[in-house]
């Protein structure tokens, strides 16, 4: 049976704390370059996975070493920024209606992204810490999902509605820009843990 008052609680506190997250950028980035629907089906498989994992096993998830999973993050980010910078220009037609990105290609690289780079995050482990709290596992899945899901949304729908009013050069700059901040970060979170 499912509690709508455990969700409604995990839906605002993931929601919340991923809000300001890497999560938004991530799908902004690739809501700007790819079909919507696509990146969403991509993004949200790889939510479900880390709200299965992370329900599954509880505060187990808090012993990963973070070292290694800030190492990460900060290598795919950075990695992100060089093939943003170094991607040569696309006019903004062929952005918007994409002719070889298949389904499986696009909401694979938005699943991968996800899937790596959301691996042990803050909303992970309190997902895990509030499936602990509440032993209710399907209400704090159903809750956590759709508060990812919903952060996810808002990120991709910005990326297309931003693309309409600043031009896409200018938005790959600052994505760019803002990857290279979150590398760095996360790279020095690895040396000084």
């Amino acid at each position: 049976m499912i509690s709508f008052s455990v969700m409604a609680v995990v839906f605002g506190v993931i929601f919340l704390a991923e809000l300001p997250d890497k999560t938004a950028l991530a799908g902004l980035v690739l809501g700007t370059r790819y079909r919507a629907s696509y990146v969403f089906v991509g993004v949200a498989a790889a939510f479900a996975v880390h709200v299965a994992l992370a329900v599954a096993a509880g505060s187990v998830l808090t012993l990963l070493p973070q070292q290694l999973v800030h190492a990460l993050t900060g290598v795919l980010f950075l990695g992100g920024a060089a093939v943003l910078l170094l991607k040569k220009a696309e006019e903004e037609e062929e952005v918007r209606k994409p002719k070889d990105q298949s389904f499986w290609k696009v909401s694979g690289a938005g699943f991968m992204l996800i899937l790596v780079a959301e691996f042990g995050d803050l909303t992970q482990i309190m997902t895990a810490n509030l499936a602990a709290r509440y032993n209710d596992p399907l209400s704090v899945s159903l809750g956590a999902v759709l508060g990812l899901w919903a952060v996810a949304a808002l990120g991709i729908v910005g990326g297309k509605a931003l693309m309409k009013r600043v031009p896409l050069a200018l938005i790959t700059k600052i994505a760019a820009v803002l990857m290279i901040a979150l590398g760095v970060w996360s790279l020095y979170e690895a040396v000084a843990a």
